[in-house]
């Protein structure tokens, strides 16, 4: 058990607390805790916090250096490199011996899994999950999961306790089963000690997880200015926010439904309940925004004396006015938004919300006594619940823009509380499975997913960090028709980003999803599949990481002719002798389906005489039906690529 040490005097029979007693011992940060695991083969970072001043010593197994304590009381020291082993002790003493320690402290590889739903859904979701867990006991592979949180800046420590744990029932059945299972698997040929921190949450965008640095070279200066002033004055924040939302709902419709001005159509809310439950067809199973409203009276002293409103849950986001006025946006819990003085006034007044929701049940709901503006002395005005009203969006079929302090789909939030306290922890290498949340701006996350491998590779101190990245797996119907896809769009983004960057590897989920359900079970073979690419990217192995990817797309006469590499053995199709899911395009979504077939390691497509291709699709659409694998059962992932394309060494 981590315990603190303490200095002691002994004065005959008596023991007296010494002097450091009184000013504060030296902490190590929470991540060196009991069971942690540390990096070999590379100086190994240590932190934490203790009296300013203070010199202090660190010690691990033996190896110790000093180091002084800060004005602000923190200190940091680097441990020489060694190899993997263990147990050790960590240890920080200052002068008095006054300090603390971790014990059980292995020395091995460290991978963090981070991303959205699929990366945090738990191995006890998972297909056998029962008899994995079950069966679960290696004491030398230690889980530590990074509870959610997130701030508008960075922050020094996590403010939610954390623990490592080693893998046995107890700890494997809430972890992350993609994280778990590529452990597990990698651990097979490469015992040394391993340790994975799991850091992901459901429903996030990448932009949430980058820092500031990464996003203004991203272009998004504009948000970040006004995610910078909120900690200052929050009142304008919302209200330069709330313009921009104004703004971009001005290029989608006419109407102002946020100005005390608008005359409808409203209908009463039928309950203050999720809009599915209401008992209105066309809400039903309605994902989308709806408009609510609240007209009410005040007296002239509660105008005055109203600081705060509160409306409590409003899921999933919300964009929230106050006659006219911007006054909150938020993405998560309840809602509490200071209010401008002077903005209410004697008489009516309205309130309107826009609330927001992409997935289940959406609304302004929860216990009535959470929805009030509250006074200066602490008491509340109710908003009545039987005065609300409402109106669908449903002419707007586009996502509206987020509030940059929003949980999961704001700027650096979740990267500022989940990842910065991670500070420089020693890495073997970076898995992340995430994408769903920015399947509208697939194009755009090519540079997105590269600006946030170079941040975080900046950010951990290593320049050559490597990223394993999860390509999105297959999801919702299938198609019938060649057409547009934003899931296509986004997975391409991610094969090209891997292409490009050196230190990189892809895990082809393409046959591993669930048409009907978003966090497909499946993550057994993820795993083993990520772990195959860390074999090759990381370890040196010479088979191929993933699956067959095309080198090269030419006409050569009447025929299409794609040559792929990292093919084990030869191509082959499965339940036939056509390949499925390859398309030729005239231009962009001009597409038709065509039969192809495989031989050795090459494609070929009949095209028609005089018939101008300019690219061959292969796998374009949210849920594909693919059938092109090489013989060690990996398939050939989607791919857009031009005729005449001809990869080059170093190229994408």
């Amino acid at each position: 058990m981590r315990r603190a040490l303490q200095g002691l005097a002994i004065v005959g029979t008596m023991v007296l607390t010494s002097p450091a007693e009184a000013r504060e011992a030296p902490r190590l940060a929470a991540i060196f805790a009991d069971h942690a695991v540390l990096q070999r083969d590379r100086p190994i970072s240590v932190w934490g916090t203790g009296a300013a001043g203070a010199r202090l010593t660190v010690d691990l197994g033996g190896q110790t250096v000093r180091t002084t304590a800060g004005a602000d009381g923190r200190w940091r020291a680097l441990l020489p490199a060694r190899g993997a082993g263990g147990p050790f002790t960590l240890k920080v003493v200052d002068a008095d011996g006054a300090g603390d320690e971790a014990g059980d402290v292995l020395v091995g590889d460290v991978w963090l899994c981070s991303g959205q739903s699929n990366m945090e859904l738990q191995v006890s979701r998972t297909l056998n999950g029962p008899s994995v867990i079950g069966s679960a006991n290696d004491p030398a592979l230690r889980l530590l999961t990074v509870a959610k949180d997130f701030d508008p800046a960075p922050q020094a420590e996590f403010r939610n306790p954390v623990s490592w744990a080693p893998a046995g029932p107890e700890a494997v059945g809430n972890f992350s089963a993609t994280c778990y299972y590529f452990g597990h698997d990698l651990r097979r040929d490469h015992e040394v000690p391993m340790g994975l921190i799991n850091a992901s949450w459901g429903g996030s965008n990448i932009e949430t997880w980058m820092s500031g640095e990464a996003l203004e070279r991203a272009g998004e200066g504009r948000r970040l200015s006004i995610l910078s002033r909120l900690a200052s004055d929050p009142v304008a924040a919302q209200a330069d926010w709330g313009g921009q939302w104004q703004a971009w709902w001005g290029g989608q419709a006419s109407d102002t439904p946020w100005s005390p001005a608008d005359a409808g159509p409203w209908t009463a809310v039928p309950a203050m309940a999720p809009w599915e439950r209401w008992g209105v067809p066309e809400l039903a199973v309605y994902n989308g925004m709806v408009w609510f409203r609240l007209d009410i009276d005040l007296t002239a002293a509660q105008a005055g004396e109203a600081r705060t409103l509160s409306l409590g849950n409003v899921d999933e986001a919300d964009q929230t006015w106050i006659n006219g006025v911007a006054v909150g946006a938020s993405g998560s819990g309840d809602r509490l938004y200071q209010l401008p003085r002077g903005l209410l006034k004697a008489g009516s007044n309205t309130i309107v919300v826009n609330a927001y929701d992409t997935w289940e049940v959406g609304g302004l709901y929860g216990p009535a006594e959470k929805r009030a503006l509250i006074l200066a002395n602490g008491e509340s005005v109710p908003l009545d619940p039987a005065g609300w009203r409402y109106r669908a969006a449903t002419n707007v079929g586009i996502a509206p823009p987020r509030a940059p302090w929003s949980s999961t789909s704001g700027l650096t939030t979740i990267g500022n509380a989940m990842i910065a306290p991670l500070h420089d922890y020693g890495l073997k290498g970076a898995l992340w499975y995430q994408g769903e949340s920015n399947t509208g701006e697939g194009l755009r996350y090519r540079d997105l997913l590269a600006g946030l491998m170079a941040d975080w590779r900046a950010r951990f101190g290593a320049e050559d960090l490597p990223f394993l990245i999860v390509q999105l797996a297959n999801f919702g119907p299938p198609p019938t028709a060649p057409g547009p896809s934003g899931w296509a769009e986004l997975r391409e983004s991610q094969r090209r980003a891997v292409a490009a960057d050196d230190h990189a590897g892809l895990a082809v989920a393409i046959d591993l999803g669930d048409r009907w359900d978003i966090h497909p079970a499946q993550k057994q073979e993820l795993g083993r599949r990520l772990a195959r690419a860390a074999r090759h990217v990381v370890y040196g192995d010479p088979a191929p990481p993933s699956g067959p990817t095309p080198t090269s797309v030419e006409r050569i006469g009447d025929e299409i002719v794609i040559a792929f590499a990292d093919v084990t053995g030869e191509l082959r199709t499965l339940s036939g002798a056509q390949i499925v899911g390859l398309e030729l395009c005239v231009t962009g979504d001009d597409c038709r389906y065509a039969a192809a077939t495989a031989s050795g390691r090459t494609v070929r497509i009949p095209a028609q005489a005089g018939e101008q291709i300019g690219e061959v699709r292969f796998c374009w659409a949210d849920s594909p039906v693919c059938n092109l694998y090489d013989a060690a059962g990996l398939p050939a992932g989607p791919f857009r690529e031009r005729v005449g394309f001809r990869s080059l060494p170093g190229s994408d």
